[in-house]
């Protein structure tokens, strides 16, 4: 075949890019398996970060290795929550938000994860997706057991402006919302609010946005406001069960003071009806002493007519 005709150009090419493309696909195919790793990593690693652990990865000798270890000793459970609030099996950490978001409202799954503290609290984390400026934004949101104070939370994004909406995976933006409340006193669902402009310190349900970053700022409000109000069943159905066993643990106490109380009248009970005995019994024994010691001259008095009558 002639080199310099068309058809061996084309068929040259044609050949060139099926090779490329087989190796690129055998590169892809055995290149998989670590990448799917990563992202599980990675995945891990933010679930940990939202509850304030993984702290010493960078001091690790293998990142993957350290942020399993941590996983595995925190995280103690997942569950997927269903639009009613009732928790069922299945695979929390294998959960896509961004597809089940796209699925109507009523057979979405939502998952949880369950950190178990040093302390022995439990923490309650809560995926978050969203939409900013450029691209999407996610993170997790970390509760207490009482599943409205937020103890901690992490965000990220695909690609977001640096030095703008990108300040949202900064720890100095996320510690904002440490303490902050979702739910208000009444209880009603407030969320978080993310505001321009001004001290949100001791205001319990609003953090300072991004300076330059009004878009993003409003996006991730978006987020927890949408995602969060998602779970309202389950955290409902939660409060209501953790209430009812705070009722159940006063009522124990109360109970057990009573008992006490109890104990310890009839505990001074006896010891009045003991100290009354031990009087009773010491009058009756100094009655019997006087008795005793007054009866002994009068029985010398009688023996004196008979030593006078032996004189005699």
């Amino acid at each position: 075949m002639n080199k310099d005709s068309n058809q061996y150009i084309y068929l040259y090419s044609i050949a060139l890019v099926v090779a490329v493309a087989a190796v690129l696909s055998v590169v892809a195919t055995l290149l998989k398996p670590f990448q799917q790793k990563n992202v599980e990593v990675e995945k891990k690693q933010s679930i940990l970060l939202s509850v304030h652990k993984a702290a010493g990865v960078k001091k690790a000798k293998s990142k993957a290795q350290h942020i399993e270890d941590e996983y595995a000793k925190y995280i103690t459970g997942s569950y997927i929550v269903s639009s009613l609030g009732a928790t069922q099996e299945g695979d929390a950490f294998a959960v896509n938000l961004e597809e089940e978001a796209a699925k109507p409202a009523a057979s979405r799954k939502l998952p949880v994860f369950i950190c178990s503290d040093d302390d022995s609290t439990l923490k309650y984390v809560i995926p978050v997706r969203g939409t900013g400026l450029w691209g999407p934004i996610w993170g997790y949101v970390a509760l207490h057991d009482d599943f409205s104070t937020i103890y901690g939370v992490v965000f990220d994004h695909q690609g977001e402006t640096p030095g703008l909406g990108a300040e949202i995976s900064t720890p100095e933006f996320q510690r904002q919302f440490a303490g902050k409340q979702i739910f208000d006193a009444t209880p009603m669902f407030t969320s978080v609010k993310v505001v321009k402009g001004g001290n949100t310190r001791g205001r319990p349900h609003e953090v300072d946005a991004i300076s330059g970053g009004t878009i993003t700022s409003q996006g991730l409000e978006k987020m927890l406001l949408d995602n969060l109000s998602a779970y309202l069943p389950f955290f409902k159905e939660q409060q209501r069960m953790q209430g009812a066993k705070q009722r159940q643990r006063e009522r124990e106490k109360k109970e057990k003071e009573e008992e006490e109380e109890r104990a310890l009248l009839q505990a001074k009970q006896d010891e009045a009806a003991r100290i009354a005995r031990w009087a009773a019994a010491a009058s009756a024994a100094q009655a019997l002493q006087k008795d005793t010691t007054g009866a002994a001259p009068a029985e010398k008095e009688e023996s004196k007519p008979v030593e006078q009558a032996e004189n005699l």
